[in-house]
C-alpha cells in the first residue's frame, strides 16, 4: 500500500512516498530526487507520518542537503578536486588551464579523463607504497566504477582497485584511499592496528574521510 503526499519544509514542498509494510518501525529515507520516502506500519495514517516528519525536521534538513550536494557535484565537473568548465573546441589537443578544460568532444574527455586516473593513481600509489617501513608486496593496480566503496585490497592476487570517481577528488583523498587500502596488507581488519597504521602514514586522515562522506 503506497501513500503520497506533499510535506513542506523551510518553504519548499518536497513529495512524500509512503510505503506500507509489516513494518515495526518507521524509516525514513532521501531518494536522490529528494523525495522523501517512508516505510512504516500498515496502522500507521497519514497525519501519524506527518508528525513524525515534524519531530525530525533537522534529520530531513541534513539529508536533504547531503543529498542536493551529491546532486549539484554530479551535475558539475570535478578534477582532482577543482571544479571546471568543459570547453568544446576545434581541435585535438585537450588543455587545462585557469579552471577551464579545453576539450574536442565528450569522447575525447573520458579518454583524457581515464588516462589521467592511470598516471596519477599509478604515480600516488608508488609514492605512498613508499612511505611503508612494513614488508608488504607492491600491488596491482585496477581502476573501475564502484558505487559503495572508495578502494579494495584484495591478498589473493595482491592487487589495489580504486574507484575511478576519485579522480574528481585532491590528491589528498587520493592518498587517503591508498594508505587505506595498503595498510590492509599488514592488518587485513579495521582494527585498532590497523587505524595506527592508517594515522601513521597520514596523521590527517580523518579530514579526508569526513571529504569523501560528504
Amino acid at each position: 500500500m503506497k501513500i503520497t503526499f506533499e510535506y513542506k519544509l523551510d518553504g519548499n514542498n518536497y513529495n512524500v512516498l509512503v510505503v506500507k509494510k509489516n513494518n515495526k518501525n518507521t524509516y525514513i529515507k532521501i531518494k536522490d530526487d529528494l523525495t522523501i520516502y517512508v516505510t512504516t506500519n500498515y496502522l500507521t495514517s497519514k497525519w501519524d507520518v506527518k508528525r513524525i516528519l515534524d519531530n525530525e525536521k533537522d534529520f530531513l534538513r541534513n539529508a536533504l542537503s547531503k543529498t542536493k550536494k551529491k546532486k549539484e557535484k554530479e551535475e558539475l565537473f570535478y578534477y582532482l578536486g577543482q571544479k571546471y568548465d568543459i570547453i568544446l573546441v576545434p581541435f585535438n589537443n585537450t588543455e587545462v588551464s585557469a579552471g577551464k578544460i579545453y576539450v574536442k568532444d565528450e569522447n575525447t574527455l573520458e579518454k583524457w579523463l581515464k588516462k589521467e586516473m592511470k598516471r596519477i593513481f599509478t604515480e600516488r600509489l608508488e609514492y605512498n607504497y613508499n612511505l611503508f617501513d612494513e614488508d608488504i608486496p607492491f600491488p596491482r593496480l585496477k581502476v573501475r566504477k564502484m558505487k559503495t566503496r572508495w578502494g579494495v585490497c584484495n591478498k589473493r592476487d595482491n592487487s589495489v582497485t580504486l574507484n575511478s570517481k576519485l579522480i574528481e577528488y585532491s590528491i589528498h583523498e587520493i592518498d587517503y584511499v591508498i594508505i587505506h587500502e595498503l595498510s590492509h596488507f599488514v592488518h587485513f581488519d579495521h582494527s585498532k592496528a590497523f587505524w595506527e597504521t592508517v594515522r601513521r602514514h597520514m596523521p590527517d586522515y580523518k579530514k579526508a574521510v569526513a571529504i569523501l562522506k560528504e
